[in-house]
């Protein structure tokens, strides 16, 4: 059985129609040991009972890092396979998977059908995961500092610059803020995570929507002030290191730091704190109507959900030049939306349901070889 923690999936048994983020520049590489050779006799093919480890190479988003590290590691142990995934954000992975130059990318600003077919691509998501602002500010812990949408707006866009300003003290009147400037820190790379930031700013305040909108790079307007890193690993570096910043970052980047989140209001009215529970309730969707699975989760006004949560999703070739490649590639996800659950779950990812991960699955049909023939039997 599947943990109650994971997503409920609505109707996605219909048919189906369905035509993706440390002060550290360099990319930061999620793999395995190289694994050791096998060699089978020249005059013989590997038989029924022989495992053939695959060896696959992606990149992309940050944003999953942390779970794709776990999962690539836990895969290696269990089939000898080894996968390598480099941190690069999700601008990179998208470029790098057209060019060919991986077996498959990963970003968590998903493409859209139309971006997807005139690429011949095919996207399917992952796990669903949160970002999360975060602070340095001497004597305030984890989830301590509450902040509503239009204020988080409100600070990058560089109206609100002191700790102790009115609207932050309005929804915190429990704490003492200091009269200190506020540093933001931001991604300096095209990020997923900075699309469904911005995203989710671009919901709740109409200042920036009317000024800066949401993309995966942006201008930012305290960059004059501000910092920026590359990588969810660079923003935690920064905001870790500079005394009064707020950052954001994919909650397992918070908690491995021990850094200290904020509590967000959303759009039911409610206070939540990052957790599996809260990004759950927001992807609690029916996955069967978003068409190539282009669903962005910011700002659900369901009751308990976290309001920048986000789904992170893997891109392959549909018609792909080494189709054996990406047969492996599907073998690596199919094992892990089978054993990686737990794994997930203890980084604060939420896994689907048998039901979505059913639905995602029947996409790779539509990934064939130049014989027309499905890459990989399921």
């Amino acid at each position: 059985m599947k943990t109650n923690l994971k997503l409920i999936s609505l109707s996605v048994v219909a048919a189906i129609a369905l035509s993706a983020c440390g002060n550290n520049n360099t990319a930061q590489q999620a793999t395995t040991e190289p694994a050791p050779a096998t060699a089978a006799p020249a005059d013989s093919a590997p038989t029924a009972t022989e495992q053939v480890a695959i060896n696959i190479t992606g990149a992309g988003a940050s944003f999953p890092q942390p779970i794709y590290a776990k999962w690539s590691a836990d895969f290696r142990a269990a089939t000898n396979g080894q996968v390598n995934y480099q941190s690069i954000g999700s601008s990179g992975g998208i470029k790098q998977i057209i060019a060919k130059t991986v077996d498959f990318g990963a970003s968590d600003a998903p493409l859209t059908v139309e971006e997807l077919t005139a690429e011949n691509l095919v996207q399917f998501p992952t796990v669903i995961g949160g970002v999360v602002p975060v602070v340095n500010i001497d004597g305030i812990e984890p989830g301590a500092l509450k902040l509503d949408g239009e204020t988080l707006a409100n600070i990058y866009l560089g109206k609100i610059t002191k700790w102790n300003d009115a609207a932050i003290t309005a929804l915190n009147p429990e704490l003492t803020l200091p009269d200190a400037d506020i540093t933001t820190v931001f991604r300096s790379d095209g990020s997923g995570t900075t699309f469904n930031f911005t995203d989710y700013l671009n919901k709740v305040s109409t200042d920036w929507a009317s000024s800066v909108g949401v993309d995966k790079a942006i201008k930012w307007p305290t960059a004059a002030s501000g910092a920026a890193g590359k990588g969810n690993e660079g923003v935690a570096s920064y905001v870790g290191r500079i005394k009064n910043s707020i950052g954001y970052v994919e909650y397992a980047y918070a908690k491995q730091n021990g850094m200290a989140h904020v509590a967000l209001k959303n759009a039911a009215g409610e206070f939540v704190q990052p957790s599996a529970d809260s990004f759950a309730a927001a992807g609690d969707i029916d996955w069967s109507q978003a068409p190539g699975f282009n669903q962005v989760l910011t700002n659900s006004a369901t009751a308990g959900a976290w309001p920048i949560a986000a789904a992170t999703f893997i891109i392959v070739h549909k018609n792909p030049e080494n189709p054996e490649q990406v047969a492996g590639v599907l073998k690596f996800f199919d094992w892990a939306y089978t054993n990686g659950d737990q794994s997930a779950l203890d980084l604060d990812y939420v896994p689907f349901s048998d039901q979505a991960v059913s639905l995602f699955k029947a996409s790779w049909n539509e990934i064939k070889d130049a014989n027309g023939n499905a890459v990989y039997a399921q």
